[in-house]
């Protein structure tokens, strides 16, 4: 460097530069050969101080106290050619131009509401462990439970364990904690999410990226420094089979683990029920609805050991059969699943369940699975439990369930009934872990983009009646029945009057559960009928119309609207459906491993439009195939034959 620099002396004496900026070239130019030997790890900082996530009062205060001056710090590298930064919560993610790993903005729910959750988890287990967790922003009153029993129930853990004087430590975001959890996401892509829970989620040990792209996992290296996280986030570039498989033992196993695949998960569950911890965290997302709301039972079945049906319910059906699919292969290992959160939104379902090891609990897994007798008429249906426990004092005595629920035909309309399943028939969200999480974001409401829709959501989900499975719509019962469709609080209004309960779905806009049966609930539709009636003489006298209507109602049904029959998220006006935020919203086209051009989804669309109607032309664009007939010279497919083959043994057909 020393001689580079006396080379520079003629030029600074020749362009008359005075020797007080001598000290400033020489820096300059240290700085380039410094840059130059620098290796291709981009820095932390960012060219903007304004791009770096990580604000004065986000950025802990020993990385600025114990760090170099601002002054000695070298300059930042910037991004590389093409190179883009998305900002989302409070992460900035680098992403290349080509379309060499899978990024979907529609998805920040979901990544909001896992970080809120995370979160709550979080808070009740490290508790346990003598950890305080702190969100900033968040009121004291959702953190801390006052009540007497709780205190003694904490006391008396902290005796058994020794700690009853030691001070509760204090975890908050972006610090690491030596008691803190443990996070995997076993298919991170840009590493966007696990970035996220690095700056957001308070009491955490360590979180691993992982992906088996090579340049997805260098791009979450990049972005860990880059979003100055590299201290909680490893990078990892394995299977995430294998990964999970290697850490089966009971010192090994993660807290939380995130699986958001690109389609169907069915080929990690086996591997995630194992290597997460006892008490632990699973996040599951399920892309594959096609597969899942019945357009391919077979193929549901092949993946998670359930058949679906296309029906109505097909989206809570969704949530069932993959909560179903976890607690079948976790009983393998003697452990079993307690849901605590199940959404069905946008485009894919998502489950977060705790996993439980114990060997007469697993016993009750048969009791927890259900078939689905469904009426391919009027879309009644039925379920059949697939197991029996009955209590013998202290002991309980399992049996094989005694069915079937239903005839061969359908009582109401003597349609054929299809059967589906087998589905989780058991709660799928435990409603005092909602209520916190609820709590928790509409508490501080500006900790995430979507916190309107995330407590809108939660709200319903709250509101939902736990014991009743699947649900029927308005719109389908008013058109088996050929009539007006019923307002909603009508409709929800007279089975109140009939003395059972009602509540929405958050997975579907018109939903009704009831625990009513399929005879009051048509019996509710008669009744309506009869002040909206339909021409009966145009009905089939096999429709499940006609069916229906040829019987008089058991029952007088009441429409006067109730009060309690408007929940309060709908008095409320929450963000309960929210509508499509953005043309062609829906699922992004899969990663390529290879990287390159990124192709929109729309540009295939135009491509393939039309693609069977348009006749081809082209020879060289058609379909070979052997003519057996030609070979025998029996071929009439052209009149004269065989003149038209010209003496091959192939014809052209149509592709």
């Amino acid at each position: 460097m020393l001689v580079r620099t006396a080379r520079l002396l003629p030029l600074i004496a020749a362009n008359h530069l005075c020797y007080s900026r001598l000290p400033s070239a020489i820096q300059i130019l240290g700085w380039s050969l410094g840059r130059t030997l620098r290796t291709m790890e981009p820095q932390k900082a960012a060219q903007d101080p304004t791009d770096h996530p990580q604000t004065a009062a986000s950025a802990p205060s020993s990385a600025e106290t114990t760090g170099p001056r601002a002054s000695e710090k070298s300059p930042p590298e910037g991004l590389l050619p093409g190179e883009t930064v998305v900002k989302e919560g409070k992460a900035s993610i680098l992403f290349p131009s080509a379309n060499e790993v899978f990024y979907n903005p529609v998805q920040e729910f979901n990544r909001d509401l896992t970080c809120a959750v995370i979160t709550e988890f979080a808070r009740d287990l490290l508790v346990q462990r003598g950890v305080k967790v702190v969100v900033p922003g968040e009121k004291e009153r959702v953190v801390v439970s006052l009540s007497e029993e709780a205190e003694q129930t904490d006391g008396q853990k902290d005796q058994a364990d020794g700690q009853t004087d030691e001070p509760a430590l204090t975890a908050t975001v972006g610090e690491k904690c030596e008691r803190g959890l443990r996070v995997l996401e076993g298919l991170a892509a840009s590493g966007l999410r696990s970035v996220r829970f690095a700056l957001e989620v308070p009491g955490l040990q360590s979180v691993t990226a992982n992906d088996f792209s090579t340049k997805a996992a260098a791009l979450i290296s990049r972005n860990a420094r880059y979003n100055g996280v590299d201290h909680l986030l490893q990078a990892s570039c394995q299977d995430a089979s294998m990964l999970m498989y290697e850490k089966r033992g009971k010192k090994e196993r993660y807290d939380v683990i995130d699986l958001d695949p690109y389609g169907s998960p069915a080929t990690f569950l086996d591997a995630a029920v194992q290597a997460v911890a006892d008490g632990g965290l699973l996040c599951i997302t399920c892309t594959d609805m096609a597969v899942m709301a019945g357009n391919s039972g077979e193929t549901c079945y092949s993946k998670y050991g359930s058949v679906s049906i296309k029906a109505k319910y097909c989206h809570e059906m969704a949530l069932r059969i993959i909560l179903h699919s976890l607690d079948q292969r976790a009983a393998v290992y003697q452990r079993y699943i307690h849901p605590l959160l199940s959404v069905s939104v946008d485009f894919y379902i998502r489950v977060f369940v705790r996993v439980f090891t114990g060997q007469a609990t697993v016993k009750n897994s048969a009791s927890k699975q259900a078939l689905i007798y469904n009426c391919v008429g009027c879309g009644s249906f039925h379920l059949q439990r697939m197991g029996r426990r009955t209590s013998n004092g202290k002991n309980m005595k399992y049996s094989a369930a005694t069915g079937p629920p239903v005839g061969p035909d359908c009582g109401h309309c003597g349609q054929r009934h299809q059967m589906g399943g087998p589905i989780w028939a058991e709660p799928i969200h435990d409603s005092a872990f909602v209520q916190k999480v609820l709590s928790a974001v509409s508490g501080n409401p500006t900790r995430f983009g979507t916190s309107k829709r995330i407590e809108g959501v939660l709200s319903m989900v709250t509101e939902e009646l736990e014991d009743v499975p699947l649900y029927y719509t308005v719109d389908q019962l008013s058109s088996t029945v050929h009539c007006n469709t019923p307002p909603l609080l009508q409709f929800r209004s007279a089975l109140l009057h009939a003395g059972h309960r009602v509540s929405l779905s958050h997975a579907c806009k018109n939903a009704i559960k009831t625990d009513a049966p399929p005879a009051v609930i048509w019996d509710v539709m008669r009744c309506w009928e009869k002040s909206n009636p339909v021409k009966r003489e145009k009905l089939s006298q096999t429709s499940p119309a006609f069916k229906i209507l040829s019987t008089e109602p058991s029952l007088d049904a009441c429409f006067s609207v109730r009060d309690d029959a408007n929940p309060q998220s709908r008095k409320r006006h929450l963000t309960r459906f929210q509508e499509n935020p953005q043309a062609f919203w829906g699922p992004k086209a899969r990663a390529k491993a290879g990287g390159g051009i990124s192709t929109d989804l729309q540009d295939k669309r135009k491509k393939f439009q039309n693609k069977r109607k348009t006749p081809i032309t082209d020879s060289s664009q058609l379909k070979n195939f052997p003519c057996k007939k030609f070979r025998q010279r029996k071929c009439n497919l052209f009149n004269p034959a065989p003149s038209p083959h010209n003496g091959q043994s192939f014809i052209f057909l149509s592709a």
